[in-house]
C-alpha cells in the first residue's frame, strides 16, 4: 500500500504543481511518478490527483496522504541523519527553535560553554519559528524549543530553566521613571513598541492592559531589541521586556524598568524537548547548562 515514495511524490506535486517539476525535484522520470501513483490508485480504488490543464491537483484522498507526508517525512529525515551520524562516529546536531525574541542574548551565554564541552555537536538556531515552534518540534524540524509560553502536549516535556519578571521600559527622562510600578490607565497616552507578535500573545496586553479594559495610544512593531530600546531611550515610546535584559542595557542606556502593577508579572523560560529524547546526553546537558545560565 502506502510507501515513502508516494509521500515524497505527493509532497513534490503539492509544492511544484506540475508532473515535470515534481519529477525533476525528485530526480525521477515523469513516467516513473505516474506509474507509482497509478499503482497506488489501483490499490486504494480512488483517484489521488486530477489534471487541470498542465497542472495537477490533489484529490481529497491525495490531500490526506500529503498531510500524512508532512508529519512523517521529517521524521524519516531526522532518523536517517541520526543513523548516518552514528555510522560516522559523529555526535550530531542540536537545532534550537526560539519562541522568545529577547532570549537570544541569554542563549548566546548558554551556547558558548556548551560548544566548548561538546566540540562535535553543531548548533543551529532557527528564529523563523517565532510563536509557532511547537509544530516544528513535533514534526522533528527542531530538537529544542525555547519558550516563555509552553503549550503542553503529551509528547512534549517542558523543563523550567529560570524565572524572571516582565517589566515596562521607559526613558530615564519619562515621568513614569519616577515610579516603582505602573498602572494600566497610565499607559493610555503611550506609544508601545513590541516585537512582531500577535497582541494576544503579549503579556502586557493579556495580563495587564486587557483585564483592566485599557489600551495604549498606538502600537508599533520593531523587530530588534537594540532599535526598540534606542527608540525608548529617545522618548519615542515604551516597551515591555524581561527585567534581566533591561538591566543589561540600562548599564549603558538612559532607560528604567518599572513593575506592572504592585504585584508585577512573573514569568519563566522553558526548554521543550520530545519526551522520547529528553535523556539523550547532549540534550540533557544543554538543559543543565541553560538552567545554570542566568
Amino acid at each position: 500500500m502506502l510507501e515513502r515514495i508516494h509521500l515524497e511524490i505527493l509532497t513534490a506535486i503539492k509544492e511544484h504543481g506540475t508532473l515535470t517539476k515534481a519529477a525533476d525535484s525528485l530526480y525521477l522520470s515523469q513516467s516513473a511518478l505516474s506509474h507509482s501513483i497509478k499503482k497506488l490508485e489501483g490499490q486504494v480504488r480512488t483517484p489521488i490527483w486530477q489534471k487541470e490543464g498542465r497542472n495537477l491537483r490533489l484529490t481529497e484522498a491525495g490531500e490526506r496522504i500529503q498531510k500524512l507526508a508532512n508529519r512523517v517525512l521529517p521524521q524519516f529525515a531526522h532518523t536517517e541523519l541520526m543513523l548516518s551520524q552514528i555510522a560516522k562516529g559523529e555526535m550530531g546536531a542540536l537545532r534550537i527553535g526560539m519562541e522568545c525574541h529577547p532570549c537570544y542574548q541569554w542563549l548566546l551565554r548558554v551556547i558558548h560553554p556548551y560548544l566548548e564541552h561538546w566540540p562535535d555537536i553543531d548548533i543551529d538556531v532557527r528564529q523563523e519559528f517565532q510563536f509557532g515552534a511547537l509544530g516544528a518540534l513535533l514534526s522533528y524540524e527542531i530538537d529544542v524549543l525555547i519558550t516563555p509560553d509552553p503549550l503542553f502536549k503529551p509528547r512534549i516535556e517542558y523543563i523550567p530553566v529560570f524565572d524572571y519578571e516582565h517589566r515596562l521600559v521607559v526613558s530615564s527622562a519619562h515621568e513614569l521613571a519616577k515610579q516603582d510600578f505602573v498602572m494600566p490607565e497610565q499607559l493610555s497616552d503611550e506609544v508601545l513598541f513590541s516585537y512582531p507578535v500577535e497582541p494576544m500573545r503579549l503579556d502586557i496586553f493579556s495580563q495587564f492592559l486587557n483585564p483592566a479594559k485599557c489600551s495604549v495610544k498606538k502600537h508599533k512593531i520593531i523587530e530588534t531589541t537594540e532599535i526598540m530600546l534606542q527608540m525608548v531611550a529617545a522618548g519615542r515610546g515604551v516597551c515591555a521586556l524581561p527585567g534581566w535584559l533591561v538591566d543589561e542595557f540600562a548599564k549603558t542606556m538612559p532607560i528604567k524598568s518599572l513593575r506592572f502593577g504592585e504585584q508585577g508579572i512573573s514569568k519563566q523560560i522553558f526548554v521543550g524537548v520530545r519526551k522520547d529524547e529528553q535523556h539523550i546526553d547532549y540534550l540533557s546537558d544543554f538543559i543543565r547548562q541553560a538552567q545554570a545560565t542566568k
